[in-house]
């Protein structure tokens, strides 16, 4: 369906990836991955056609359609959310549009008129031979959450996180031979995901998604193309059998390359010792052309880099952690939480879920008097507790001119120089980079430095309210490790179910009617409970 002939992208002197020789077949579902800043958004583009190659070739099968979810959530504003939808299919839309534009004109009479909509009916029958496109995007957006009534509203009056999740009914509307997805599980929630895994595994054609959810992955894909080394290397399987292949594939590339540079001492040691000696030349001669082929340049070391994330706390928790008594908050006519009561005890690792906009964050902010505070009712921390916060907007909190280690430094003077370069060298900051400016750092990198302040800080009670947004999958991993092994409490607002899966002991869901599920136990445990009273 796709084929990639030495495909090569550079920018400047930096090489991306080169010689990538790939075929990609119909039927099979690709997962994308790489360390961040690989280039797989870029790799991405380009065989989309969005982006051109420095060098290479890109065939794509005749008469193919080719599907792209859009990054642009603001491109339809005065569209509306049915038809950004059937926008998806631009050919049936432009012929859609024309022929209702001349019906309401009415002339009829006009010969050219009647031939131009025999033209345009002719399109819409290669396009929508059963006369079903309207069920289909009315079916796609309820499922999606919007209902019918709902669907005539211009786009323009959605919040950007139901605008994305038109995108994807956009996209996914046309049924294209070959779909590109780029990280299409952002700013959706866990039932949403739960929906979109479903479409995928039944989509036939060819698909590449990127994504850092763990999860999506193995429910989703079939292969694995790991960009890594300047190339990219295709596995068969899910994340979590090419997370067994490739960790065989770096000890098996380690032990060789530790044999190769002993190798190297050896000879190099020997051409020292015996090269001025004449009896010996000869020998050091063919050692020293041995030394020439032994090529340790080619064992590339991996771009992958794993943080080591670690909270401690400097003290225990007593008996009493934290607890929210009929708290109300309103926002105009808006009610989020009336009477909300909830209660954590020493030890309780809770991960906060619902759909986008349900008032995960606005609980937080609550929680941590954050710019925000209940209308009514009380919450009270336990007199020993030390909270620690990740908040959503991190990487717009995160700004000015000081180095990596002056901000860090500004929320510990008494900490010890080593403690603060160890807590930014676990986020995988060596020395150099951290006397890089902040203005000048990604949000990903933000992200890190977010989690660097609170292995600083060394709280008793983590609140982090999407803290995997902008953190490849490495960095997810050890988060959710980090959190499992940490001795305190946690609140966790977060959409990731292998870093709920990771760490949580409790959950509570904010259900879209206001309902508030409070559930003792795993993720698991908690899907199977609410299966069973479905």
């Amino acid at each position: 369906m796709l084929q990639t002939q030495n495909l090569t992208k550079r920018f400047g002197a930096r090489v991306l990836f080169e010689n990538v020789n790939i075929k990609l077949d119909a039927g099979k579902r690709y997962g994308l991955i790489g360390a961040n800043g690989a280039g797989k958004s870029t790799f991405l583009k380009i065989v989309a056609g969005e982006e051109d190659a420095t060098s290479g070739q890109i065939i794509v099968g005749s008469g193919l359609k080719v599907g792209v979810l859009g990054q642009n959530q603001y491109a339809f504003e005065e569209f509306s959310i049915a038809d950004a939808v059937l926008y998806g299919n631009k050919r049936l839309f432009e012929a859609i549009k024309e022929k209702e534009r001349l019906y309401a004109e009415g002339n009829f009479e006009d010969e050219k008129v009647n031939e131009r909509l025999g033209e345009l009916e002719m399109v819409c029958v290669e396009e929508d031979p059963m006369y079903e496109y309207d069920v289909r995007i009315k079916k796609i957006l309820e499922e999606l959450g919007f209902p019918e009534s709902q669907h005539g509203d211009l786009m323009s009056s959605l919040p950007s996180a139901d605008k994305f999740k038109v995108l994807l009914a956009q996209v996914l509307f046309p049924k294209p031979d070959i779909l590109f997805l780029d990280e299409p599980t952002n700013n959706l929630d866990i039932h949403a995901i739960s929906w979109l895994e479903e479409q995928l595994k039944r989509h036939e054609g060819t698909m590449i998604v990127i994504s850092h959810d763990r999860h999506f992955l193995n429910s989703v894909v079939t292969h694995i193309l790991d960009l890594d080394f300047k190339t990219i290397r295709e596995f068969t399987g899910n994340y979590d059998d090419w997370y067994i292949a490739s960790n065989l594939l770096l000890k098996q590339r380690e032990m060789e390359r530790e044999k190769k540079i002993k190798e190297k001492e050896q000879l190099e040691n020997f051409i020292r010792r015996f090269s001025a000696n004449a009896s010996k030349a000869k020998q050091a001669t063919s050692r020293q052309k041995q030394l020439e082929k032994l090529d340790i340049g080619a064992l590339q070391t991996s771009s992958r880099r794993d943080p080591s994330i670690l909270f401690k706390k400097r003290r225990d928790i007593g008996r009493e952690a934290l607890e929210l008594e009929n708290v109300c908050k309103k926002f105009g006519n808006i009610e989020l939480f009336s009477n909300l009561n909830l209660k954590f005890n020493p030890g309780d690792k809770a991960a906060l879920i619902g759909p986008n906009g349900i008032g995960k964050t606005t609980l937080c902010k609550m929680i941590m008097d954050d710019g925000l505070k209940p209308d009514s009712g009380e919450i009270r921390w336990g007199a020993t507790v030390e909270p620690s916060y990740f908040p959503q907007d991190t990487t717009d909190r995160i700004e000015g001119s000081e180095t990596l280690y002056e901000w860090l430094r500004n929320y510990d003077k008494d900490a010890d120089i080593s403690e603060i370069r160890n807590c930014l060298g676990r986020m995988l900051f060596s020395g150099e980079e951290q006397e890089k400016s902040i203005e000048k750092i990604s949000g990903g990198e933000k992200h890190r430095m977010m989690l660097s302040k609170m292995m600083l800080e060394q709280g008793n009670f983590l609140i982090l309210d999407e803290p995997t947004n902008h953190l490849d999958l490495e960095a997810i991993i050890a988060l959710g490790e980090a959190l499992y092994n940490f001795g305190g409490n946690v609140i966790c607002v977060t959409h990731d179910r292998e870093l709920i899966d990771a760490f949580a002991n409790r959950i509570i869901e904010i259900k879209s009617n206001g309902e508030i599920v409070d559930f003792r136990g795993s993720y698991e445990e908690y899907v199977q409970s609410m299966n069973k009273s479905a």
